[in-house]
């Protein structure tokens, strides 16, 4: 096991690594230039030639790359060139927000996923099933504007139940939160709903037709020992991995929803990064959020292969 826990680490720290240099250059690579975006258009070019060299970017590009990712590794971040804050502590209080946000949807979609697909998988090709798979489609087939809109219209609007505006105070804690977070965590849930419930159903279906799960039945042991001793613990298994791909989705991968609910977030940080080619806070968010899939993988990983002995010894 542990032999198998440095090798995931090892392709971890070498997946991050690759993806660092991929993301300082594609941020080299686009338009324009940063230190006119700094000082505005009207700069002249003594003053953009000296703020080139204070930012060190007249210096070779890999001292450049070599430079940033020594600075990130160390909890340097930088300045961001927009705000002029300190883009750790931004970056910081974003991710909170952004793991309050995806912590709660998962706590709503996980259970209500597997508890559906369980369902269809156990009714296969009955009434309900088809109920449950074309109802999840159906609602997972529509953009997450028009889900957020719809769901402000009827729950802030109409019944006057829950704040069309998620814009939650910097530091407030999860509880001081948590009504401006049900509305857009309910939409993050109907777009994850689908995939986990045919995960599920399918994995459902194909363990029920292994013999050793006709073998224990034939045992005499309770078909509820058979469901979840059994057929549930192996069909779960791949929804180990969705959950850790999700997770990593809902960190930074929620900008339409935010926008949406004027939420906070890592993925609502990036838009505006983007919007003004703030590179440092750009290159800060997007490694991030690399480093948060890489470390939720792993762990997905770890956990699979603890429930699933053949794959840390194959």
């Amino acid at each position: 096991m542990l032999r198998y826990i440095l090798r995931r680490i090892g392709f971890m720290v070498l997946t991050i690594l690759l993806t660092s240099l991929i993301i300082f250059g594609v941020t080299q690579l686009l338009p324009g230039d940063v230190a006119r975006v700094i000082l505005g258009r009207e700069a002249g070019e003594a003053a953009l030639q000296q703020l080139r060299q204070e930012l060190g970017l007249d210096q070779p590009v890999l001292v450049q790359y070599l430079r940033w990712l020594g600075n990130f590794l160390s909890g340097d971040w930088g300045q961001s060139y927009s705000t002029d804050q300190a883009i750790l502590p931004l970056v910081m209080e974003r991710l909170r927000n952004s793991l309050m946000l995806g912590g709660l949807t998962l706590v709503i979609a996980l259970p209500l996923a597997i508890a559906l697909g369980v369902i269809a998988g156990f009714n296969e090709d009955r009434a309900i099933d088809h109920v449950i798979s074309v109802g999840s489609l159906s609602v997972v087939g529509l953009p997450e504007f028009v889900t957020g809109l719809f769901l402000i219209q009827i729950f802030a609007f109409y019944f006057n139940l829950l704040p069309a505006n998620s814009s939650i105070e910097p530091g407030a804690t999860f509880w001081e939160a948590l009504p401006m977070l049900i509305l857009p965590a309910i939409t993050a849930t109907l777009v994850l709903l689908a995939y986990i419930v045919r995960l599920t159903r399918a994995g459902i279906i194909e363990e029920r037709k292994k013999p050793y799960v006709r073998t224990a039945a034939l045992k005499g042991l309770p078909r509820r020992t058979v469901i979840i001793r059994h057929v549930l613990r192996n069909a779960l298994l791949p929804t180990i991995t969705v959950t850790a791909i999700s997770f990593g989705w809902l960190i930074s991968g929620l900008i339409v929803i935010e926008n949406v609910f004027n939420y906070p977030g890592l993925g609502r940080l990036l838009t505006f990064a983007i919007d003004r080619r703030d590179l440092p806070l750009l290159q800060a968010i997007t490694f991030a959020t690399v480093v948060g899939y890489s470390v939720a993988n792993v762990v997905a990983d770890l956990l699979y292969a603890y429930l699933n002995p053949r794959i840390r010894y194959s």
